[in-house]
């Protein structure tokens, strides 16, 4: 599981949280959030879709969410009066490296194509606090009392409600609504603030008593990605025993065909590739266009939230995907695989030239 540092809640008063302490934290989430995607991309398009159909489809189910997640907690932070940062260069982090919020484990997240050793770290990220446990599946939980995302969550839960409504901006500003973003929450008080938290917290761990989310009505994801490991869908089974034990990863089978993973590089950087040469160009133009993507999602989170801007960043999203999908498939040059490092790069490659 993923293991704070007690510094991510230092801002946190328990006894009279004030709102600059609560909207340093939720700057955090939303950095916690967004850190996972990369990862998650750069192993999803490292698989050829047409060998591992059902591997890409629970990946990008997961990406999606993590992205609805960095929208709640700007919805949170914008209601509060304050604004996202995600624009920035330090807004990115390192890899190989530690999640935001100094992790305190051994867990060093890495940009590598899609394995079973790197599912393992998919899982070890996504992790609840006490999973439940299924048919074949028998991970041991860590004896520590470590800070964890669902405690990391539920702490600014608990200040928000020591705030009270008062706290919040009236009107509400820079919402992005379910109209934009499916199950989005627009946050104006305490109890849908804490509605939107509780939505980041039940899709990545599940209920107390499920494995299946509240919201979106899918596995959360740690369940999602055990799938990929046991190599079968996790289904209702009533034989297995009773409420919420009555789950097995005995539904159809999915498979991983190794073959269908493209030969990238593990934690690729641009400085990596010889400059002049194609990987570094096509590499760069990938990063300026990531870049672009953070200052339209910086606009879109910090107060243009309007359908043209949305457009504009799934334009970009677009192609990103594109650009990776065809660099780590050996485009244009069938004997050369080009990993993306998601490195800021504020300026045009092609103006360079």
């Amino acid at each position: 599981m993923i293991r704070l540092n007690r510094r991510v809640l230092e801002q946190l008063d328990p006894q009279a949280p004030d709102v600059a302490g609560v909207c340093t934290t939720l700057q955090y989430a939303i950095e916690l959030e967004h850190a996972t995607i990369p990862v998650y991309l750069y192993a999803l398009y490292s698989l050829d879709v047409a060998r591992n159909p059902q591997i890409v489809e629970i990946i990008e189910s997961v990406v999606f969410e993590e992205m609805l997640h960095m929208t709640l907690a700007a919805n949170v932070l914008n209601a509060l009066g304050g604004t996202p940062a995600i624009g920035q260069p330090g807004f990115i982090p390192a890899y190989p490296g530690p999640l935001p919020g100094g992790v305190e484990s051994e867990l060093t997240v890495s940009l590598r194509p899609f394995s079973m050793e790197q599912l393992a770290l998919f899982l070890a990220i996504e992790q609840p606090e006490n999973p439940h446990i299924y048919h074949s599946c028998s991970d041991d939980l860590d004896a520590d009392k470590p800070i964890t995302i669902g405690q990391f969550y539920t702490a600014i839960s608990v200040a928000l409600g020591q705030l009270g409504d008062a706290a919040f901006v009236r009107p509400p500003r820079h919402q992005v609504g379910p109209e934009l973003m499916t199950n989005a929450v627009v946050v104006t008080d305490v109890a849908s603030a804490q509605k939107a938290l509780a939505i980041i917290i039940d899709q990545g761990e599940g209920t107390s008593t499920s494995p299946l989310e509240v919201t979106g009505g899918g596995y959360a994801h740690y369940y999602r990605f055990m799938q990929i490991q046991k190599q079968h869908y996790l289904v209702y089974d009533p034989h297995v025993g009773p409420g919420e034990k009555a789950y097995s990863y005995s539904g159809l089978p999915i498979e991983f065909d190794a073959g269908g993973v493209y030969p990238v590089p593990s934690d690729p950087s641009a400085a990596g590739y010889p400059a002049g040469s194609q990987q570094r160009v096509l590499c760069d133009r990938f990063n300026y266009s990531y870049t672009a993507l953070l200052r339209a999602l910086d606009a879109f989170l910090g107060g243009d939230n309007t359908g043209r801007q949305m457009d504009v960043a799934i334009g970009l999203m677009m192609s990103l995907k594109s650009q990776a999908k065809a660099m780590m498939s050996g485009i244009p040059d069938p004997g050369r695989f080009t990993g993306p490092s998601f490195e800021y790069r504020g300026s045009d490659p092609a103006g360079e030239r």
